[in-house]
């Protein structure tokens, strides 16, 4: 019998405990799976499940108190028996991991090219300079990574380009396995569709195997030969994409499933049903267009005397590419990078704005912009009438209890030295709307509000103590507590689950209500989109191409790049029908 390229054999682990005594809680337990050369196994499961702690001790990254048990083999290797040599060889030449936060994958001091050279060098030293050069702009470029960009640093890409550069590095060395944990967590579904299409066709031409660790069901039904399913650390159910899809035996499964396809059925009551049901109306065409009209939301009908809440006219945030000092004194004109380039759109009292595109086409910085957190290149920004890019320091300070924002990652926004309490009071005392008491007492009802209960357990609780749906509830609540007008919302249940990215939608929708609420709300994730908001502005390379109603925009797109968006969605409906 043929030895499988990779396997995980009755592993366990467990993370040290501050409290001596305290029984082990494995965040892994007893997993067991195989994974063959060419072939693609996807691993999904909620927040906390286990599925990074899975894929770190494949590859010896945990901290060296945790506690494992249990073997993992590499073409019939021990990978736990290797020296410190042979493991520097084996982690990028053998096994590659791409990690879910690009930022601490990137040395925010070194440029693009120098992480490139360095990882070729270290690894290829037979390579000269112009060698590793050639071969790095070819990989990025498979990433769609200008040669432009070669110099500057992570800080100048947006999450979305971070990523790309994380996965071409992974890719420079051509290894036999590549880790992919969330990897395209901060992409748009263009480069997300490119990358993994990329990826899977590397795995035809190399025998590479791929492990897809993700919270996307659609996506991994996509693009994987066999699914496992991650609850509580043990792998509940696996089998093959189609099997699983349609047949799920385990109930955890079953409600994955379930709530992947509310999400994309939108917020009909029938969502599933009719999502079935649209399928087999549309033929086997795949046209992921053809969908009942009553499944949109309906969007908020607006009257020439209703006046907007946000209006942003002729805005443009240009940035400036600074070369080395010899591509100074000799370039005739400045590289200009146009993130913003005559952008503008109303917003209205009520609604909920859907902002999708690419990423790098200009979504973050719009929202910094229009928060003044960088003043623009040109154009105005009226809130309630007042024009922003005009105002000085205080009173947009002032005008920010109006405006607040929900970030995409929670535990990045989130002071870990500060308790949940004392994150969410921050806003008040900076804006001077409470003392301690009063203070308290806001925070107790918001974390009521927001579902997090016990409030006096979590109250006390750190970030680091909390799951990810968790912790962008902490953040939800930090953005309500001043009781603003518009709030901004830059992915923000980009990196949770299907399941747990329903309840925070759901209830952020019954927040709008409750607090009057308008939404901004950025997004990479088209079927989000469509569930939450009454209309979309499509944006690329800085500019808005198409702007309407969501039943008018997934139905009967104009533009080419829309029609393309749309079409490079993972359908999880496809899968099924």
């Amino acid at each position: 019998m043929t030895e499988p390229l990779f396997s995980v054999e009755n592993l366990r682990v467990a993370y040290p405990s501050s409290q001596s005594g305290t029984k082990l809680s494995w965040a892994v337990n007893d997993v067991s799976f195989t994974l063959d050369a060419g072939k693609r196994l996807g691993l999904v499961g909620e927040s906390g499940c286990g599925k990074s702690t899975l894929g770190r001790a494949a590859m010896r990254l945990l901290p060296p108190a945790t506690q494992i048990e249990g073997q993992v083999k590499f073409n019939g290797d021990f990978v736990f028996n290797l020296n410190p040599s042979q493991l520097r060889q084996f982690r990028g030449e053998v096994i590659a991991l791409v990690f879910q936060d690009p930022m601490t994958r990137l040395d925010p001091l070194m440029t693009i090219g120098e992480h490139c050279i360095e990882t070729l060098r270290a690894h290829q030293p037979q390579l000269s300079r112009r060698q590793s050069k050639d071969k790095a702009l070819e990989t990025l470029e498979t990433v769609k990574i200008p040669a432009n960009r070669w110099d500057q640093y992570p800080h100048e890409f947006s999450g979305g380009m971070r990523q790309r550069v994380a996965i071409a590095l992974a890719l420079l060395l051509n290894p036999k396995l590549i880790v992919a944990d969330e990897p395209t967590t901060s992409l748009d579904v263009t480069v997300a569709a490119q990358i993994l299409d990329e990826l899977t066709q590397l795995c035809d031409k190399r025998d590479m195997a791929l492990l897809l660790i993700s919270h996307d069901l659609a996506m991994v039904g996509e693009y994987c030969d066999r699914i496992a399913v991650m609850y509580g650390g043990e792998i509940v159910e696996t089998g093959e994409v189609e099997t699983i899809l349609r047949e799920p035996s385990h109930e955890y499964t079953r409600s994955l499933l379930k709530a992947a396809l509310h999400l994309q059925a939108t917020n009909n009551e029938q969502g599933t049903e009719e999502a079935e049901e649209a399928e087999g109306d549309g033929g086997d065409n795949g046209d992921k267009t053809n969908i009942p009209n009553s499944q949109f939301p309906i969007p908020k009908q607006q009257t020439t005397n209703n006046k907007p809440l946000l209006q942003v006219n002729n805005l443009k945030q240009y940035f400036t590419l600074e070369g080395n000092f010899i591509e100074q004194l000799f370039s005739k004109e400045n590289k200009v990078i146009k993130a913003v380039d005559d952008l503008e759109f109303s917003l209205y009292p009520g609604e909920v704005l859907g902002l999708v595109g690419e990423s790098g086409c200009g979504k973050s910085t719009l929202s910094r912009t229009i928060l003044q957190l960088i003043r623009p290149t040109s154009g105005t920004v009226k809130f309630q009438e007042q024009e922003l890019t005009t105002m000085d320091r205080q009173s947009l300070r002032a005008i920010r209890r109006q405006i607040q924002m929900v970030f995409q990652d929670p535990n990045a926004c989130l002071n870990p030295l500060m308790t949940v309490g004392e994150s969410i009071a921050d806003p008040l005392f900076i804006h001077q709307l409470a003392d301690s008491t009063q203070a308290k007492s806001q925070v107790m009802e918001m974390l009521e509000r927001v579902g997090l209960t016990p409030t006096d357990e979590y109250y006390h609780r750190y970030p680091g103590e909390l799951s990810g749906g968790q912790q962008q509830r902490v953040a939800i609540a930090r953005a309500l507590i001043t009781r603003p007008s518009l709030l901004i919302c830059d992915e923000p249940v980009s990196m949770l689950d299907a399941s747990v990215q329903t309840q925070v939608l759901e209830l952020m929708r019954d927040l709008k209500e409750e607090f009057n609420l308008t939404y901004l709300f950025i997004t990479h994730d088209l079927w989000v989109a469509r569930f939450f908001c009454d209309r979309i502005a499509v944006m690329n390379s800085g500019k808005i191409v198409e702007i309407g109603s969501t039943h008018e925009l997934f139905t009967n797109p104009q533009q080419k790049y829309t029609q393309d968006l749309l079409e490079a969605a993972p359908l999880l409906v496809k899968q099924q029908g």
